[in-house]
């Protein structure tokens, strides 16, 4: 439970555009305070003959620190701009879901960093100078470190303006969205999984589940269900000995006060039920405003989709940005199709018997939720067509498992429908009848 709570406040610490500049500037203080108190024990009169880096008297120190502190505060200020413009193109222009991504950007998040360091780097340093009557020190190593951290701000504004034009292409977009969900599936999906419940119980709970006595556990708090602790739901289970069904999987919604799980007992008695077991089956769930795509492959693919819809709508009307989502698209689920996707019920490692019914989302689904929408808002569109079948072709050739070459086969076929029904010349029809024609035999 504690791991849950840390874990979700890691990913909201992960996501935000203060938390690693905030970092930064406390290492530029500890970093200014370093170099002003180890100055005084370090023989650094040599270093006055290098007029260039540290041969400036006070006043000339004062200068040039308060002129770097001046720029690097209104540099900051350009890109913080910069920044929350780019935003809000992005979010008009492709989908406001992608916007998780550039704030969790790590170079977004130390350019905005490195030029409030500076600045606050300035400050101290500034603070410790002194010349005539006060008593002369000028801590020209610190003073000399402002001048090579300015000296680098140049490259690192130019690297900044050249990453935020090229993060700004659909191409680039779709791309790390696609890459992120890649890395999503790799770790939620792997070839091997745990222990999974026999074939015979699940059929015989199946059949049983409508006959058990459910006892229902309400949710305490609303929002979009980020995370599960399936270990720790399993281990209640145990504890109650008895079954516990989920009522909701990672990215539904849940509602103050509805169902968000049950338990129930094989033996027909009702379970014995501990006085806080709703504040444990909650902990279990780690809720949040907005998915995420820590533990919910789907939501990889929501993106992607959504940028593919927009670019599909009679305003912008960008079919070649549609295409790139369904290249995209058509290579995760081709992953997806190679992995083995995990049942709705587990047992514990050490006795058959089911002891979580889970809400799992099958490749079906998946299949469903990349291509349903970009189909439908694809009329008349016989380039979207004809890219649709492509990938379905290309996901076929991942998988033999008859159930995943039916979904397939079944999109294959709606997308033949809808271009028969949507095309508007016989030219384009026979270009998806023949296309069509040479994947069904393909997935049959």
């Amino acid at each position: 439970m504690l791991m849950n709570r840390l874990r979700a406040l890691w990913q909201n610490l992960n996501a935000s555009l203060w938390f690693v500049p905030t970092l930064m500037v406390a290492g530029a203080l500890l970093l200014a305070f370093g170099l002003v108190i180890i100055e005084p024990r370090l023989n650094l009169d040599g270093l006055r003959n290098y007029l260039l880096l540290f041969g400036a008297g006070a006043d000339g120190a004062r200068g040039m620190l308060t002129a770097i502190a001046g720029s690097m505060i209104t540099v900051a200020g350009l890109i913080f701009s910069l920044t929350l413009s780019t935003l809000a193109q992005v979010s008009s222009q492709y989908t406001s879901r992608v916007l998780r991504n550039f704030m969790r950007d790590r170079t977004n998040q130390v350019v905005l960093g490195f030029f409030v360091s500076i600045f606050a780097y300035c400050l101290i340093v500034l603070r410790t100078i002194r010349g005539g009557d006060e008593g002369r020190f000028i801590p020209s190593l610190a003073v000399g470190m402002g001048l090579m951290l300015a000296l680098l701000s140049i490259g690192v504004l130019i690297f900044f303006i050249h990453h935020m034009a090229s993060s700004l292409q659909a191409a680039t977009i779709v791309g790390n969205a696609a890459t992120e969900t890649e890395a999503a599936i790799a770790r939620l999906f792997p070839d091997e999984l745990g222990e999974q419940a026999s074939a015979a119980e699940t059929q015989h709970l199946l059949r049983q589940a409508d006959q058990l006595t459910w006892h229902p556990v309400r949710a305490t708090a609303t929002g979009y269900v980020q995370s599960i602790d399936e270990d720790g739901v399993l281990a209640l289970a145990c504890t109650l000995r008895g079954v516990v069904r989920l009522e909701h999987g990672i990215g539904g919604f849940v509602a103050r006060g509805e169902v968000l799980a049950a338990v129930a007992s094989y033996e027909g008695r009702p379970v014995a039920q501990p006085a806080d077991l709703t504040i444990q089956v909650n902990d279990l769930f780690g809720c949040g405003g907005q998915r995420t795509i820590e533990q919910d492959a789907g939501f990889g693919l929501r993106q992607i989709v959504d940028i593919a819809l927009k670019a599909l709508s009679p305003g912008i009307n960008d079919t070649t940005t549609a295409i790139i989502c369904i290249d995209h698209l058509g290579a995760l689920l081709a992953l997806l199709a190679s992995r083995r996707l995990p049942g709705p019920l587990r047992a514990a490692d050490d006795e058959d018997q089911v002891r979580v019914v889970a809400v799992r989302p099958t490749f079906g689904q998946f299949a469903a939720s990349a291509f349903d929408q970009i189909r439908s808002s694809a009329d008349g569109n016989v380039g979207v067509y004809l890219r649709l079948l492509k990938s379905l072709a290309t996901v076929g050739q991942r998988t033999q498992l008859p159930e995943r070459r039916l979904a397939l086969r079944q999109q294959a076929e709606l997308v033949g429908e809808a271009a028969q029904r949507t095309l508007a010349t016989a030219y384009e029809k026979d270009q998806v009848r023949e296309r069509l024609a040479q994947l069904l035999p393909q997935l049959a």
